[in-house]
């Protein structure tokens, strides 16, 4: 049997959970999570997490490995993703998920500076202002300056401190080293109008789980100001358990805002000819895809 790696990635909503279960099941793999939120506990409901039934039907990785105050960095995931996969690749493990960068690092093995956030640092550099922490890469890291805009402060801060820490450009420490197992991207995606209907129906069940009373729960244990509560859903229900917005109207925004989140992961993901794209709303979507799997990987059941 062939060794490799399956991808499962596309934007908010199009299945990727069901259809990484099915193709699981039939092959006797596992599943590793390639999503920058589900790998904190208690943050369920809003960032769809496979729910206990699902994660008991096959081996799950890299969900609630973390606490809601932590931090994990590209480079941490990126290791503990890649152990877990060289350690079942005979397997073929699924990885699944809409954090591109997370499946970057992965399939294109990036090479990424392993340097903890340096919290004091940034406070100093964030004091100068954007306008002069990017005059200050541009002279310590003219090359790295050229792909990081004028105005984005979190590479530029990131760039900075990785300098600082290392005394190295983070330029000179960047790079990709693919893996030499062979690995097959599925990408699932649909028309703008089914997406927004599976949106839709996606948040109008999460408010039905309890997503408010999720979310309040997190305000009691962690405060107002965890990081976690200002991402997608958990900040429009914020901004309606402190009274700017009705059920209603966070219902919606949320809707807005996870359609314009998925334009971005579409945008992100159409950018690697390697994805081998699927309509999610095929009948006959697993075989189609598997019958892919099965032609490139030399895979059988």
């Amino acid at each position: 049997m062939s060794r490799g790696l399956i991808v499962v990635c596309g934007a908010t909503a199009t299945g990727k959970t069901a259809l990484a279960l099915e193709i699981a099941q039939s092959i006797h793999s596992i599943i590793i999570s390639a999503d920058s939120r589900q790998v904190y506990r208690e943050f369920d409901i809003g960032t769809a997490k496979p729910t206990r039934t699902e994660q008991d039907l096959i081996p799950h990785y890299l969900i609630d490995i973390c606490e809601p105050i932590e931090i994990l960095t590209l480079a941490e995931y990126q290791e503990q993703a890649q152990s877990l996969i060289d350690k079942n690749i005979a397997n073929f493990p699924l990885l699944v998920g809409g954090t591109g960068l997370y499946i970057k690092s992965i399939v294109k093995g990036l090479k990424i500076p392993r340097v903890a956030p340096q919290p004091q640092l940034r406070l100093q550099l964030e004091t100068l202002g954007q306008q002069q922490c990017y005059q200050i890469l541009q002279q310590v890291d003219p090359m790295g300056s050229q792909k990081i805009h004028p105005n984005d402060q979190v590479r530029t801060l990131r760039a900075l401190e990785v300098f600082y820490v290392t005394g190295m450009p983070i330029s000179q420490q960047q790079g990709e080293n693919p893996p030499s197992y062979p690995i097959i991207q599925i990408g699932l995606d649909c028309s703008s109008e089914e997406l927004t209907k599976r949106i839709t129906q996606r948040t109008k069940k999460m408010m039905a789980m309890g997503f408010v009373e999720e979310v309040e729960n997190l305000v009691k244990k962690y405060g107002w100001h965890l990081p976690l509560l200002k991402t997608l859903g958990y900040a429009e229900i914020i901004n309606y358990l402190q009274g700017n917005l009705s059920l209603s109207e966070a219902e919606k925004e949320i809707i807005i805002h996870t359609r314009q989140f998925a334009k971005r992961q579409r945008t992100w993901f159409r950018a690697y000819p390697e994805i081998e794209w699927f309509n999610t709303t095929s009948s006959n979507l697993v075989e189609e895809v598997f019958s892919k799997i099965s032609e490139r990987l030399q895979l059988t059941t």
